[in-house]
């Protein structure tokens, strides 16, 4: 087939849902484009495929080239494209729902703007990270001051387990090498957390934006469900790579946390957590079109029909 023939848009209903697709993809120094439904990637000694609707990130390196067409084809297999920068510090990202319903949506604005609804949001959140305490009355500066105590907590740990140096998370985006491994790791492995997080949230249709812990930011929500999971398989595995000294440790920190996201089934979790957090667990994803017209008294009514009555002027 010529590369410059038109491929249909798939449908929404064919494409594999969020929790049924691989976690991330990293390229560096290659060319990348389409043949078909598939990502090809061009590096000097050949091509690979990649059929798009299987992966839910594509972490775009220094050196990658991207088309057109091959933007287009993500961009309709629903897949989130971030261009990382050097080592994987910066990232900007790019995502489509794939749900043709605002359900979550509307439930995630509604729990956001309601400040009693708001903080039972931030504690089951909390409740997520480390069980088994109540924290019904606590306020959001309690719980700030709990949850730190217990991430340094995690930090310490792991530093003794891998007997590995730890002082303090010391983020330098303009300076990653001035960092020490564990930091370097952190980085690396946080920034790919942070892409499977967003292309979760674009997948159901929420908003990255609205968060319950981190606000203001275009990446709030992101922040609030990445966090869920650090403890688990961020933190663990940055001070196991630093006690292995490897020589790219960003590299070795991509391929053991994509192994681990694959093991721990974290997309999965991601989903089945987002949906427990503004939706009590009992939204299901479907694919029906949901456009109505709002009605403060009738509610939702049907679109696409016209409600004039009798003796209304045009």
């Amino acid at each position: 087939m010529e590369q410059n023939e038109r491929i249909e848009k798939p449908e929404i209903q064919a494409l594999p849902r969020v929790q049924d697709r691989m976690t991330f993809i990293y390229l560096e120094r290659c060319k990348i484009n389409r043949d078909n439904g598939a990502i090809t990637v061009k590096v000097e000694n050949g091509i690979t495929h990649i059929p798009a609707a299987a992966i839910s990130v594509v972490l775009l390196g220094p050196g990658t080239d991207v088309t057109h067409r091959a933007m287009e084809l993500m961009g309709d297999a629903g897949v989130t494209v971030i261009w990382v920068g050097e080592h994987g510090v910066r990232y900007y990202a790019y995502g489509r729902a794939l749900t043709n319903h605002s359900t979550l949506l509307i439930k995630q604005a509604q729990l956001v703007s309601n400040e009693k609804k708001h903080i039972q949001v931030a504690r089951m959140m909390y409740q997520m990270r480390f069980p088994n305490e109540d924290v019904s009355k606590l306020t959001m500066q309690q719980l700030r001051g709990r949850e730190g105590s217990r991430v340094r907590a995690v930090y310490r740990e792991q530093s003794k387990k891998w007997n590995v140096p730890w002082n303090r998370r010391d983020y330098r985006p303009e300076d990653y090498e001035s960092g020490d491994p564990v930091n370097k790791a952190l980085s690396a492995g946080n920034a790919c957390l942070y892409g499977l997080a967003h292309a979760v949230i674009c997948a159901l249709g929420c908003s990255p934006g609205l968060g319950f812990v981190h606000v203001g930011h275009e990446l709030s929500f992101v922040y609030d469900i990445a966090d869920l999971y650090k403890a688990s398989t961020t933190i663990p595995i940055a001070f196991e790579m630093a006690a292995e000294n490897a020589d790219d440790i960003g590299s070795a920190t991509r391929r053991r946390l994509r192994e681990e996201f694959r093991k721990g089934r974290i997309l999965e979790r991601m989903v089945h957590d987002i949906k427990l957090l503004l939706a009590d667990g009992e939204w299901e994803e479907d694919y029906k079109s949901t456009l109505y017209l709002w009605d403060n008294i009738q509610g939702e009514l049907e679109h696409g029909i016209s409600y004039a009555e009798a003796g209304d002027e045009e």
